[in-house]
């Protein structure tokens, strides 16, 4: 998790255990005592009782997006930091009882052209009882409907990933939360995982697959119903001005947006390419206007909920309380207010 090598680790502990004593620990073959515990807690920034927990989370197959960017090195810290997250979620709910289901409710449709996507992503609204409304919080609304978000600061490079908790069947998206991620591309970027983890596209090569995934994202955050309504059935001319207002309503980047309306044929596609052309020209493909950025929420608070619940009816113990949060005690008391 922290990216450190056996000596890097015994630098950054200024040698007070060797390189040699720290592979005989990782080995198993020489127990540390409560002194060098607590020496390898500080400097791996995790409390010692990690080095106890009885949950240990397998992960099945892991799919990076835009995998291209990133080192074997910083895949294993992202990998790592999952499963401790995970693993601390799980045993929260554990000791609150929280049953894991999940169910795909798209399970039965299987995808080979974009009406197919568009049809999933109705069922979808439906089953989930969205209606047509913009959608807020998709994080919080992912996690409502049993699959775990765990949101990492990490660098550029590192989109998200998806993969399925292995023996329990639970489902787990992973989302960039750096600061350089807009909420807009989070959002985009979450549907796009929840695509991979639900449509039944084994058969697909994986071009096709991210194809696919962006499209659902898109019919996701832009129903084609709506997109009639906002913008009429064809369009020969539009302005930036009128694509941020939608952006900032529905969450939608502006370069998702003409995708969107291109894949609609609201806008043909020799306009869509001068479009996204000015796009570039104007330095918007990176960045997009701040005036229209999405200042929305994307963020689910239910980690927190659940663990002051289970403190407040004496599941858990401050100490317990703090060690699922990952912060020393003196630390997790001055952020906490008792009623």
């Amino acid at each position: 998790m922290s990216g450190l090598s056996l000596q890097g680790l015994a630098d950054k502990l200024n040698n007070k255990i060797s390189r040699q004593a720290l592979h005989k620990y990782e080995k198993g073959d020489v127990i540390p005592d409560s002194e060098m515990l607590g020496y390898l807690s500080d400097a791996l920034s995790v409390r010692p009782d990690y080095f106890f927990r009885e949950i240990d989370v397998e992960l099945g197959e892991i799919e990076f997006r835009k995998a291209e960017k990133m080192s074997s090195k910083q895949k294993t810290i992202v990998v790592e930091k999952t499963r401790e997250e995970v693993a601390r979620y799980l045993e929260l709910e554990e000791i609150i009882g929280i049953e894991h289901v999940f169910d795909n409710p798209l399970k039965k449709i299987v995808i080979n052209s974009t009406s197919d996507v568009e049809s999933a992503a109705i069922t979808i609204r439906d089953v989930w009882k969205l209606g047509t409304d913009p959608l807020y919080n998709i994080v919080e609304l992912l996690e409502d409907h049993h699959i775990k978000v765990i949101e990492l600061d990490e660098a550029e490079g590192f989109e998200g990933l998806q993969a399925w908790i292995k023996s329990k069947s639970i489902p787990v998206i992973v989302l960039n939360s750096g600061e350089t991620i807009q909420d807009d591309r989070k959002r985009f970027t979450a549907l796009h995982e929840l695509a991979h983890l639900l449509l039944n596209m084994s058969h697909l090569d994986e071009k096709k697959k991210e194809e696919f995934c962006n499209y659902f994202a898109g019919a996701m955050l832009f129903p084609n119903d709506i997109a009639k309504i906002e913008l009429g059935p064809k369009r020969s001319k539009l302005f930036i001005n009128e694509l941020g207002v939608i952006k900032q309503q529905y969450g939608i980047s502006i370069q998702a947006l003409l995708y969107r309306l291109k894949d609609l044929k609201i806008i043909s596609v020799s306009y869509f390419n001068q479009l996204m052309a000015h796009m570039k020209q104007m330095g918007w493909k990176l960045v997009e206007p701040s005036e229209y950025r999405y200042r929305g929420m994307e963020k689910s608070n239910r980690f927190k909920q659940l663990l002051y619940r289970a403190l407040a009816e004496d599941l858990i113990s401050m100490s317990k309380a703090a060690e699922l949060s990952n912060m020393k005690l003196a630390e997790f008391r001055s952020k906490s207010l008792i009623m």
